[in-house]
């Protein structure tokens, strides 16, 4: 896992970032404990819209889902939401969004953000959030994408994943350049400018077979 070094500020404020046309982010859809993560969704969302980046994410108006999208539209910001038909009430469709996309399942949603993203970022979240930043990652590793996947960390939310991930390498399930791939800071601009810069991630070879009795 990459650690970036913060990027330089233009006069007057960021500049925009031609590599990234849109960001998928994944996020929990509620707030969670600490107030520091929605600070770093809101955060995050601004410096998206700065920068005239996209924000994809999963259309939901509560928890931190509900914070990035609002800091990006009120920045004036563009946001796409993709939400399963079954989640529209769950997670409260958030109205006036730039683009809306209400998707039969969850393997359509993930594969429609996945399609619309130059990047991917991952906030402090739940389940869900594991769950879509662990199969984007794993399509990365195969070759399925080849964008950039970053962490934003906040007050060490993802040090425990990273020290998973340190042991898959080490028990060997994971390759090392795949876990390496994986960009993490705990600032948003640091974060988008090295996303922009990141070459493809690496694809694993297929394991080779076990020899023949």
């Amino acid at each position: 896992m990459r650690d970036p070094q913060p990027g330089g500020a233009a006069p007057g404020g960021r500049t925009p970032t031609p590599a990234l046309r849109a960001v998928t982010v994944f996020c929990g859809a509620r707030h969670g404990a600490d107030p520091a993560y929605a600070a770093a969704a809101a955060a995050l969302g601004g410096a998206l819209a700065r920068r005239d980046v996209t924000l994809v994410y999963g259309a939901g108006s509560v928890g931190l889902m509900g914070v990035v999208a609002d800091a990006v539209l009120a920045a004036g910001g563009r946001v796409v939401g993709v939400i399963p038909e079954a989640l529209a009430g769950r997670e409260i469709l958030r109205p006036g969004l730039t683009e809306t996309h209400v998707v039969p399942s969850m393997h359509a949603r993930k594969a429609l953000m996945a399609e619309r993203a130059d990047a991917f970022v991952a906030l402090p979240g739940g389940l869900g959030t594991l769950d879509e930043l662990v199969e984007i990652i794993t399509w990365a590793q195969l070759g399925i994408h080849a964008a950039p996947v970053g962490l934003l960390e906040v007050n060490g939310f993802w040090r425990p994943f990273r020290s998973l991930l340190d042991a898959l390498v080490a028990d060997g399930f994971v390759p090392a350049p795949t876990r390496d791939a994986l960009l993490v800071a705990d600032d948003p601009d640091t974060l988008l400018d090295a996303l922009a810069g990141a070459a493809p991630p690496a694809r694993s070879p297929v394991p080779a077979p076990p020899p023949a009795p």
